[in-house]
């Protein structure tokens, strides 16, 4: 029936003969399945994406952990070709604008898990508008302006090793690691990591979501120090640190790479933090510089849909919806969750002279014996 009334309409508006030659692409368009519930003007997005072609993707996302998300999103539009690049998240940022101001073609879609500067694309005129259909699905949490889009709700956790920490010292909340790292410095001197707030945006981001749960963060920070805390700008490194056991804790890791690498080690350890748990998400984008807007909504949207939220889910990135259940273990019990809300209030700590003066203090307490 959706073939027939698409023909009808196409025969409405046009000639019997442009009819016919436009044939292949209608019935191109219906193979390419469009999804279930949606406008029947996408048909027209997904017309404009086949001409595009392909989308690029600028992404803190490794590649190996969307695999199964972007074949599957390969399978329903197959004439898409995805140019997916990692990046870190201050290159990202930086690149984004670079390319922007010279007009030069950036990434289409760009997702990103350092969430203060994502807003700060949109708030800067970075990011175009577009009303996804699968809005209606997301938590209000999840949606800014219609132009920041968070894809998943994803646990920052401890990481540790098993094998190595002594039962009795695995923490609980964030005030037991701060007592565990003063009261036994010499056995955990050097063998604590965690991110480099100076270097990493999403190492920024959750030491500044720290702060905002517990001023008592700094007492943490002084122990780390004392700790002389190992330093990382990406979580690879955070994690490899505790799987070869030079690091016994990974603090402030990102859930989802925590959890698949524990599934696959039974040395790995990972707590939900008790007091509080941060709930971050990927924030995706689509760039006013875009080249392929069209391929970009597609993308977009199959990363919200329900299909593209259990891809997602399967490698730990806990989703956004509500109506898509979480990989088991993969989300923190609720009444410790606090998630982190787009929206201005993250821009608040990209300001250039709060951010310098957060990180001077960072840097005293980390100093300080």
């Amino acid at each position: 029936m959706r073939v027939i009334g698409l023909l009808r309409k196409i025969l409405s508006f046009v000639s019997r003969r442009r009819a016919l030659l436009l044939l292949p692409a209608a019935f191109a368009l219906i193979a390419a399945g469009q999804p279930r519930g949606y406008p029947r003007s996408y048909a027209e997005t997904i017309a404009a994406a086949r001409r595009e072609g392909k989308v690029v993707v600028y992404s803190t996302t490794d590649r190996h952990e969307v695999t199964a998300a972007l074949n599957a999103f390969k399978k329903r539009y197959p004439f898409l070709r995805v140019d997916y690049r990692e990046l870190e998240s201050p290159t990202l940022y930086n690149r984004v604008i670079a390319e922007s101001r010279a007009r030069k073609p950036t990434g289409d879609l760009i997702w990103s898990s350092a969430m203060d500067l994502q807003i700060k694309l949109v708030n800067d005129g970075y990011a175009q508008a577009y009303a996804s259909p699968e809005k209606p699905y997301l938590p209000d949490w999840a949606i800014w302006k219609n132009e920041a889009w968070g894809v998943t709700a994803e646990p920052v956790v401890i990481a540790y090793n098993k094998r190595l920490v002594p039962p009795k010292d695995v923490p609980r909340t964030h005030a037991a690691l701060e007592r565990l790292l003063r009261t036994k410095a010499a056995f955990y001197s050097g063998r604590v990591s965690t991110y480099d707030p100076r270097l990493s945006g999403f190492g920024y981001l959750q030491l500044t979501q720290d702060y905002h749960a517990s001023r008592d963060v700094m007492a943490l920070v002084r122990a780390l120090g004392n700790a002389r805390v190992r330093l990382h700008t990406s979580s690879g490194p955070l994690l490899a640190d505790i799987e070869s056991g030079r690091s016994l804790f990974a603090y402030n890791a990102l859930g989802s790479y925590a959890l698949e690498l524990a599934a696959r080690n039974p040395d790995i350890g990972v707590i939900m933090p008790s007091d509080y748990t941060l709930v971050v998400s990927r924030i995706a984008l689509i760039a006013r510089e875009a080249r392929q807007p069209n391929a970009a909504k597609l993308l977009l949207d199959f990363l919200l849909s329900a299909e593209g939220q259990r891809h997602l889910a399967r490698a730990y990135m806990a989703p956004s919806r509500e109506d898509v259940v979480a990989r088991a273990g993969s989300k923190p019990p609720a009444a410790a969750a606090r998630p982190v809300k787009l929206g201005p209030a993250l821009l608040a700590n990209l300001d250039r002279i709060r951010r310098q003066r957060f990180l001077a203090n960072w840097q005293a307490a980390l100093d300080q014996k």
